[in-house]
Order: structure tokens, then sequence, then C-alpha cells
């Protein structure tokens, strides 16, 4: 049996439902304190933002309210990088509005 392979079980019987696909996450997140958004990636994004709001992370460590204002999820990780990076170039608050994004944060 290989490790990325997922299984279910039905009244006791192992299901093989084939490889487990790996999520990664391109986030950004808002602090309200520093009025700051802030863009990035990760393959566990509850686990991401509370090191940003424990101060793990350098750019985020000023403040402690990050909160998530956006998110999506891909399947590849070099997909993550390429999206990551354009929100980057394109600044998030520009990005967001071009969704038509309305949650908190991104329209100050």
């Amino acid at each position: 049996m290989q490790p990325d392979t997922n299984y279910f079980t039905s009244g006791g019987v192992p299901l093989l439902a084939g490889p487990v696909a790996m999520n990664y996450y391109v986030y950004i997140i808002y602090s309200d304190l520093l009025q700051k958004h802030y863009i990035g990636s990760s393959e566990n994004i509850e686990r991401r933002l509370q090191a940003h709001n424990l101060g793990l992370s350098t750019y985020t460590s000023k403040a402690t309210d990050w909160r998530i204002i956006y998110q999506t999820s891909l399947t590849a990780k070099t997909e993550a990088l390429i999206l990551e990076k354009k929100i980057k170039k394109r600044g998030a608050k520009r990005y967001l509005e071009e969704l038509k994004f309305s949650g908190g944060g991104a329209a100050r």
C-alpha cells in the first residue's frame, strides 16, 4: 500500500479511494490594527494563520489580529506559487477589487 493512498470504510470494509490530492492554499489576510494585507501560500492554512498571529512570521509579527479575508485552493504547489506571485505583483486590494470581493478589510 502506498502512503499517499486514502482509504475509507463502509460497514467495516476498507474502500480504496485512490491517491490523496494535496491542496495548496493561496490566502490574503488582513490586520485591522495595521490596516495592511498579507498574501501567502500554505498547505495548512489554519496552522499558518496561527503562526502569523503568534508573531512567528517576520512581516506579520507586529499584529496579532490577522484574519483570512480570501482563500483559494489549488492542487499543485507550482500553481499556488504562481498565483501568490501574481497577487503580490498586482496588490491584494486591487486583486480583491477585480474579483469584486466585498469582505471586511478589503475595501479600506
